[in-house]
């Protein structure tokens, strides 16, 4: 894995104490992105320790700017980063309690594999990625107990290399019976995460996966922001039937969908299920537009900043794979996933759907592995 290592000063106190007594907790958090950005600072403000990862072009800024939070009451500024240019430096600093993971799911992989020589000095990992698989992936590289599932459902953006700014917060999950599950929760509440505990983690990874879905993939295609794509009924059909498939292949793998922190995610999957589209519609246009309605979503960003790789076969995408080892058939999150798979790869034009739905919805419903509504 390439990039710097950018460690907060703060006073160490102790180890695996608990959390009401004070104790600070030594943080590794792989991925310095708006999300392992925002946790991680979060946490290094209430006095733990913790080291972020981040890539070489922006290791200079970091240490120089320091990080800036960027809060809806308040601007926290951290400063005083020290830079590391490995993980084993990391790991000779002290050991950690707890790493966040919160790479693209399409980093995963690779990060792994430069990971897994050091795997007995790695401490457990909380796992905040999107999709459904990567828990899986971890497990098979540093073992299953030392893999915590999680999700973040706040809205948080990163305006530059340095400023993280919380949109709308919401909260956190942490999932499974790891141990370290409850400390965790009393760490990132007490930073003002709004952290909740869920039982199984299948539940709380696929409701989450339920929300990412929701004009992701339509967004990028098409290059149209969600609240566009809520407000025309023919594209409102195709959000409607992914989030249906979805459903089926977790209805067949008895995998119940939860609300979330702050996120109603029950309500939305009954709308999506049993209320017609011209109902639903109306009702989810004023509730998911209201939050989402002008910000383009990350399968967006990602292919219009000219990234040549995309998550989206490891959101829809994972859907078809679950429903393939299912028996359940989903065809519109199969075409969704090939188009913009298509269209990162250049195989298609950028442009070929561009404020184009009409072409958009001749393309989906003439696909291979569509079939008629």
């Amino acid at each position: 894995m390439t990039g710097c290592w950018i460690v907060s000063t703060g006073e160490i106190i102790g180890q695996k104490m608990k959390i009401r007594d004070q104790t600070k907790l030594r943080v590794l958090v792989i991925g310095a992105g708006a999300v392992g950005a925002y946790v991680g600072a979060s946490l290094a403000l209430c006095g733990h320790p913790v080291v972020f990862l981040a890539k070489p072009n922006s290791a200079h800024k970091l240490k120089q700017n320091g990080l800036q939070l960027s809060l809806k009451t308040k601007k926290e500024h951290l400063t005083n980063l020290k830079v590391c240019t490995s993980i084993k430096k990391a790991i000779e600093i002290h050991p950690y309690d707890f790493a966040i993971f919160s790479l693209k799911s399409y980093d995963t992989l690779s990060a792994l594999k430069d990971l897994k020589p050091f795997r007995e000095a790695l401490p457990p990992f909380l796992c905040l990625q999107n999709g459904i698989e990567n828990e899986d992936l971890l497990a098979a590289a540093l073992g299953s107990e030392k893999v915590i599932a999680g999700t973040v459902t706040s809205s948080i953006s990163k305006a530059n290399c340095s400023e993280i700014i919380l949109e709308r917060l919401r909260g956190m999950g942490i999932a499974g019976d790891h141990p370290l599950a409850p400390q965790l929760c009393d760490a990132l509440n007490i930073a003002g995460l709004n952290a909740r505990y869920f039982p199984y983690a299948d539940q709380m990874k696929w409701s989450k996966l339920l929300t990412n879905l929701l004009a992701n993939a339509t967004s990028a295609i098409l290059d149209m922001s969600p609240g566009e794509i809520y407000d025309h009924a023919g594209l409102y059909k195709i959000e409607a039937a992914q989030i249906r498939e979805t459903l089926a292949v977790m209805a067949a793998k008895e995998i119940h969908a939860v609300n979330l922190p702050r996120t109603p995610v029950r309500a939305q999957a009954f709308a999506f299920k049993w209320l017609p589209d011209t109902l639903s519609r109306r009702l989810l246009r004023l509730a998911l537009g209201k939050g989402r309605g002008a910000k383009m979503p990350s399968l967006h960003i990602d292919l219009h900043s000219g990234k040549k790789r995309s998550e989206v076969i490891f959101l829809n995408g994972a859907v078809v794979r679950a429903g393939e080892s299912s028996g359940v058939p989903t065809p519109i999150n199969a075409a969704l996933t090939q188009t913009l798979s298509d269209l990162v790869s250049g195989y298609l034009p950028i442009e070929s759907f561009q404020h184009n739905p009409d072409k958009f919805l001749a393309h989906i419903y003439s696909h291979p592995a569509k079939r008629m509504l």
